[in-house]
């Protein structure tokens, strides 16, 4: 479950728009524009947000909690964002759903098509996206993008075969959060074959392939995958890793050119964590173990 609601993005401070608030802050901020449980619509705060706040400087936006069906009051807010595009000529890095459970289940979080704000925001660099529930998205091209990710409790197919059919020449990180088929997730090793071929996004150096509840059929596959080669980082955490999947990285190609290594939240046993740390001295390893012994994924409801 995620508790707390974003501190920093991109390197920023995250600050909430608040309409009482008479003092602009300090420096360069990533300004969170978001609702409460039946409280006024999203919309109306996000007209008041750009009528107050020089929208030409803002750089960062992060967006919270919009309202629900089981919600008075729900504003979805892809369109009032394309709405709003031109007021943002500086905007290049979003995160959409910064919603915590106490706000609403990462399951519960009810998305609608997100491929309009790659039309509406062509310069836009980093798109970080929580929930994918009813999220639809049309294969895109962006020439800006560098940075993808997908956090959730199941991650549908036909979002993941959209992603793997878009054109992102400077792509350089992608993240998806797979998630169990009992929240919607429903991808398959297939579906990532155009990436992990390496046939796709030509700048990726991070990929995170995470929260799996197959995340032993993920690292077999991801053992022999040619993009793993130009990658510098690579994250299978958060998932059902045991030691199968662990053995099949440790049989499959060399990984000693990765900075970083990220197994964290793992049911590997101690011998193979230790054959995993020998096997790979130069690299930055997380192996934190699960909390539990029974495999989970970190991420569901």
């Amino acid at each position: 479950m995620i508790g707390e609601n974003l501190e920093r993005y991109v390197d920023l401070p995250v600050v909430t728009f608040e309409d009482d608030d008479d003092e602009a802050p300090a420096g360069p901020v990533a300004w969170r524009v978001a609702t409460e449980y039946d409280e006024e619509p999203f919309g109306d705060i996000w007209k008041r947000f750009c009528e107050t706040v020089d929208t030409t400087a803002v750089t960062a936006l992060v967006i919270g909690y919009w309202g629900s069906d089981y919600d008075e009051h729900e504003d979805y807010p892809v369109p009032l964002l394309a709405e709003s595009a031109a007021s943002f000529p500086n905007l290049r890095s979003l995160f959409f759903g910064d919603i915590t459970y106490m706000e609403s289940e990462i399951s519960w979080i009810v998305h609608e098509d997100i491929t309009p704000l790659f039309r509406a925001f062509p310069a836009l660099e980093r798109l970080d996206v929580r929930g994918v529930g009813d999220l639809s998205l049309d294969p895109i091209r962006s020439e800006s993008l560098k940075v993808l990710r997908f956090e959730s409790g199941g991650l549908p197919a036909t979002v993941v075969q959209a992603v793997m059919a878009s054109d992102l020449p400077n792509l350089e990180h992608l993240d998806l959060w797979l998630g169990t088929e009992d929240y919607g997730g429903d991808v398959t090793a297939a579906d990532l074959a155009p990436v992990l071929s390496g046939e796709r996004f030509p700048a990726l150096r991070h990929l995170g392939l995470e929260d799996s509840v197959v995340q032993d059929e993920i690292a077999e596959a991801v053992a022999g995958a040619p993009v793993v080669a130009r990658l510098e980082s690579l994250s299978l955490a958060m998932g059902t890793l045991t030691d199968r999947g662990a053995e099949a990285l440790l049989a499959g190609q060399p990984l000693t050119h990765l900075r970083e290594l990220d197994l964290n939240h793992h049911f590997i046993s101690e011998p193979i964590q230790g054959r995993i740390t020998a096997a790979l001295p130069g690299v930055r390893i997380k192996l934190k173990e699960a909390a539990r012994d029974e495999p989970y994924v970190e991420v569901s409801e």
